[in-house]
């Protein structure tokens, strides 16, 4: 994230992290080409658009603690870290609620050509009530209708990104048409929140579609993600977590006729390498004097909604009915034995439970049983930039290589190419089954 404090709150204080720096694009540009040099997948940003909420009666600690404020906008970054990569993905968030789908397409479409088919887009409904409010709205809009939101404001994107241009409109005939008009429709949308007329601006890009990625996982996000996503972010405390989602997502892909392996599943987690056991819990205590507990209460808290800061820490969370981050509630419960954690079992999950910490050997261990429940990628949390990303380069990279559980080179194509085996066919494109791709064709007889 374009910010000091993103997950593991206080790590930015240690003397070798660099996340401070979050407004200097030499970290960004650094930062990508060392991740291209040992050949991930992507670069991926998240981002907000507001304040959590309030943490002990205000959002003090939130300036204080550096925690996603300030942030910058991961969108204008894409096009500078495209410029000095080749082959990496590049997959920034934007909320349904924070631009408009119109504008929001003519974006996309714009960064994919510039970065040759390499982007993706992590669609997001917004939790955070201030960010409601940022937008005008007055107040946070209840959960499942930002999915109905969301259903729509994708359903436009689709439409101009897929529909509205023929692959061969676009023509550059300098004695002649620039662009044939019979290949470029309106999409005349109407809905009950948006009404667009078209045509989409852009002529098709290498993907068209940017890879699609979305990250809740409460019933109604899981429903979301089955229809549209192709990768879904996830935060689990366990393998045996994880495979409920990645199960039940699967599962819902198939009814709405998509194969389970339509959709890829990235879980979060942190690393601590050690080349013995005794310096991977040495290195892991020297994180924890910077974990900042009040940071990592207040953001947890703040995404759900609610303001525990003067609660005692044994204060059970079992029973609280929140209209924020279902999903991450839902996930701390199920992960704690007895399923009834408290806000100090929220919070060491958020900083132990989706952290792997041990030797190149024990963790490669460990990765293969969250692949076992259906996780295909890592989502790295950083403790730090650089230097957690060179811990996994240096550290953990040599043994994943030698299981067979990290790429040594990148196959060609755009970044769907690179995720998917079988899109070649497809040109890089979203494959039949998806959605969005029922739009193809769908507006040649439009009104004009």
């Amino acid at each position: 994230m374009a910010t000091t404090s993103h997950i593991l709150e206080g790590q930015w204080r240690r003397p070798d992290a660099q996340q401070h720096r979050f407004d200097e694009l030499s970290l960004w540009t650094d930062l990508a080409r060392r991740l291209e040099a040992a050949k991930f997948d992507a670069m991926f940003f998240a981002d907000v658009v507001g304040l959590y909420g309030n943490y002990r009666g205000n959002w003090d600690i939130f300036a204080t603690e550096g925690l996603q404020i300030p942030s910058h906008d991961p969108s204008v970054m894409i096009s500078a870290l495209g410029a000095v990569t080749e082959h990496l993905g590049l997959a920034w968030t934007s909320s349904v609620i924070q631009e408009h789908p119109f504008t929001f397409a003519r974006r996309a479409a714009t960064l994919d050509h510039l970065t040759d088919g390499r982007t993706g887009w992590n669609i997001v409904t917004s939790a955070l009530e201030n960010a409601h409010r940022n937008y005008g709205l007055p107040g946070l809009t209840p959960h499942d209708e930002r999915y109905r939101w969301a259903d729509e404001y994708v359903d436009v994107v689709y439409k101009l990104l897929e529909g509205s241009w023929e692959d061969d409109a676009l023509l550059r005939n300098k004695s002649g048409s620039h662009a044939n008009p019979a290949g470029i429709h309106k999409i005349h949308h109407e809905g009950p929140r948006y009404s667009v007329e078209g045509p989409h601006l852009v002529a098709p890009s290498a993907q068209r579609t940017p890879v699609l990625f979305q990250a809740g996982t409460s019933p109604a996000g899981m429903a979301f993600a089955a229809r549209n996503a192709e990768a879904v972010f996830m935060f689990a405390g366990s393998p045996g977590s994880a495979r409920k989602v990645t199960t039940t997502v699967r599962s819902l892909a198939v009814e709405h006729g998509r194969r389970p392996a339509d959709v890829l599943f990235f879980a979060g987690l942190s690393f601590v390498v050690g080349s013995t056991e005794a310096e991977a819990r040495r290195r892991k205590a020297d994180y924890d004097e910077y974990l900042s507990v009040d940071g990592l209460a207040a953001h947890m808290l703040g995404g759900m909604g609610v303001d525990l800061g003067d609660a005692p820490v044994d204060t059970p969370l079992k029973d609280l009915k929140v209209e924020g981050g279902r999903g991450v509630l839902e996930a701390v419960i199920d992960s704690v034995p007895g399923g009834n954690p408290t806000i100090e079992d929220m919070v060491r999950y958020r900083a132990e439970r989706m952290r792997l910490a041990g030797t190149p050997e024990q963790i490669a261990d460990e990765l293969e049983r969250w692949q076992d429940a259906g996780v295909d990628g890592i989502n790295i949390i950083n403790h730090v930039i650089p230097g957690s990303y060179a811990e996994v380069i240096e550290g953990l990279l040599p043994e994943l290589r030698r299981r067979g559980l990290a790429q040594t080179e990148y196959p060609q194509g755009t970044f769907r190419d690179k995720l998917f085996a079988d899109v070649a066919e497809h040109h890089g494109r979203l494959n039949p089954r998806h959605p969005a791709a029922a739009y193809r064709g769908a507006f040649r007889n439009a009104p004009r």
